[in-house]
């Protein structure tokens, strides 16, 4: 990720902006409770939480990546926003952080991925480590490219052959995936295709404990 990153961290956010769709959708739908705990795993720059804890400023963000090149231009951007009383940054694995160690806290009202599952090869075994994560009650978001369905072929090919340069595959069955751990935790699921399938959204909420 370093090696991928080192130089693209300059200018993330300005070609990103063009085709990571759907991310403002997932910003929205998190909510999170006052005084909640909010963990993105794959933060890179940091645009997510920044955004997230300007919209909901009585919640505290956590944000997650393995690159060191990419937390670095998070934490200056966290910097420039004036927001490193409300954001913390830690440089782990999404398939096997300790959160505790990392961020003093086991579990987290809110737990979202932004277009980082497609670029994490043990994918599945980084949800099963957030929704893990995810507190009694909590929900975990994730956003990221869809299977196109409804545009026109030539532009998938063209689009996934673009995006496997950069080491980037979009997850087929994602929301499958979700939905098999919201069910395995006794929770509820909810998904969605955005802008045509370009982008795929998937929610698992789980429940609160009893007794």
């Amino acid at each position: 990720m370093d090696r991928i990153y080192r130089h693209q961290r300059h200018f993330y956010d300005l070609t990103r902006r063009w085709y990571l769709l759907g991310r403002d959708h997932l910003i929205e739908a998190l909510a999170p409770p006052p005084g909640g705990a909010v963990l993105e795993l794959g933060c890179g720059t940091a645009r997510n939480l920044i955004a997230a804890a300007r919209r909901y400023p009585e919640a505290h963000f956590f944000g997650l990546d393995v690159s060191a090149e990419m937390l670095a231009t998070a934490a200056r951007n966290v910097r420039r926003a004036g927001l490193e009383h409300h954001v913390t940054l830690a440089e782990g694995d999404a398939t096997a952080f300790d959160a505790r160690r990392l961020f003093g806290r086991e579990r987290f009202e809110r737990v979202f991925f932004s277009y980082s599952l497609s670029m994490i090869p043990p994918w599945r075994e980084a949800l099963a480590h957030a929704i893990a994560a995810t507190a009694p009650g909590g929900r975990l978001h994730v956003v990221d490219f869809g299977q196109l369905e409804e545009l026109p072929a030539w532009f998938r090919r063209l689009l996934y052959a673009w995006l496997a340069r950069f080491e980037v595959h979009p997850r087929a069955d994602l929301a499958e995936r979700v939905r098999e751990l919201a069910q395995a935790a006794a929770g509820g699921f909810h998904n969605r295709r955005l802008y045509r399938g370009y982008a795929a959204y998937a929610e698992a909420t789980l429940p609160f404990r009893r007794g």
